[in-house]
């Protein structure tokens, strides 16, 4: 086996822009990484997710692409 092939582990620091921040180990070459959407504040995790009105979609399509008949 060759020695010295790995990449560095090291511990870095993960900041959201909520401002959640937790310590992870990692290979990025930096020690540390911002995010725009974590686990505390994404929308499926905290319920306030929106969801689309679908139900209008399907008669749109069926209006512009089907022969009535």
């Amino acid at each position: 086996m060759q020695a010295d092939i790995q990449p560095d582990y090291k511990q870095l620091t993960v900041t959201c822009s909520c401002g959640n921040r937790f310590d992870t180990r990692s290979t990025h070459p930096q020690a540390q990484i911002k995010l725009e959407v974590c686990s505390i504040c994404h929308p499926v995790y905290t319920g306030k997710q929106n969801r689309l009105d679908g139900g209008g979609q399907v008669s749109k399509f069926r209006a512009r692409y089907m022969r009535p008949g």
